[in-house]
């Protein structure tokens, strides 16, 4: 009996150690080498282009609002908050889904290629053409369908609407909780599609030299890919396996105690 318990323990541990091996500091730290970097000046600029199927809200505004009135268009809805309330109309902004060749169609000024310019770039350009129009016109611009979608060893996967007009990796991971674990991180994939070409970048957030990178800022609708590490992988595999690796174990030692038994 005293064999049999020492090799059941020694059986035991094996499997463990097998399982859930330890991962180690540069496995699993971000931002290892910040204090190496050379001092970084200030931030540079970043702003994300225009893409097709992007829906953007466009307000323009004048002294006299009844001049701007023409360049926003306004759109109405038919709401019932119940059952019991008559249908009401709700009056919303029109919004310009940019099309598949990278225009819109803007009232008084008719179609403008947006596609490939940033933001600001957009607003010079409105602000040009409606300038015929009105003076010192004041132009607001805003993005409504920017989102990233986080993927793989987070502990929150899922698609994440945005906000502002930028956004970092570090944040998009947050917002899926951080990684878990497992998750792999001198290997994190980003998918961009611009003008219909994707592309794609492996980011190794451990070393602080990503954040010069030009996909530590995110654009729309990129996609975080958080590959697992090779323990998670392993672990995968043996876990639909779990009942024949027990009964394997268990035959083994219950041959290995016949034969210490018949040997004494």
């Amino acid at each position: 009996m005293k064999y049999f318990s020492l090799l059941q323990k020694t059986i035991l541990l094996f499997l463990v150690l097998f399982l859930f091996s330890c991962a180690s500091r540069k496995d699993v730290v971000y931002y290892q080498d910040i204090d190496e970097m050379a001092p970084v000046g200030k931030s540079t600029s970043y702003e994300i282009k225009m893409q097709p199927d992007d829906l953007l809200m466009i307000i323009v505004s004048a002294e006299d609002p009844e001049i701007a009135a023409p360049f926003n268009l306004k759109s109405v809805s038919m709401v019932s908050p119940s059952k019991q309330d008559l249908v009401r109309s709700q009056e919303t902004m029109q919004l310009y889904l940019i099309d598949a060749n990278g225009f819109i169609e803007f009232p008084v000024l008719g179609k403008l290629k947006v596609s490939g310019l940033t933001r600001s770039e957009v607003l010079q350009l409105l602000q040009q053409k409606i300038a015929v129009y009105i003076k010192n016109p004041i132009i607001n611009l805003r993005v409504m369908n920017f989102k990233v979608s986080v993927q793989g060893e987070v502990n929150l996967p899922g698609t994440y609407p945005v906000a502002s007009d930028r956004i970092t990796l570090i944040e998009a991971l947050t917002m899926a909780k951080d990684l878990t674990i497992y998750g792999k991180r001198n290997n994190i994939l980003v998918i961009r599609e611009i003008d219909g070409v994707k592309s794609y970048n492996r980011v190794d957030i451990t070393k602080a030299e990503f954040m010069n990178s030009p996909f530590y800022y995110l654009a729309q609708n990129d996609v975080v890919y958080v590959e697992p590490i090779k323990t998670k992988i392993n672990g995968a595999a043996i876990g639909s396996n779990t009942g024949v690796i027990i009964s394997i174990s268990s035959l083994l030692i219950t041959l290995i105690t016949l034969i210490i038994t018949t040997t004494k």
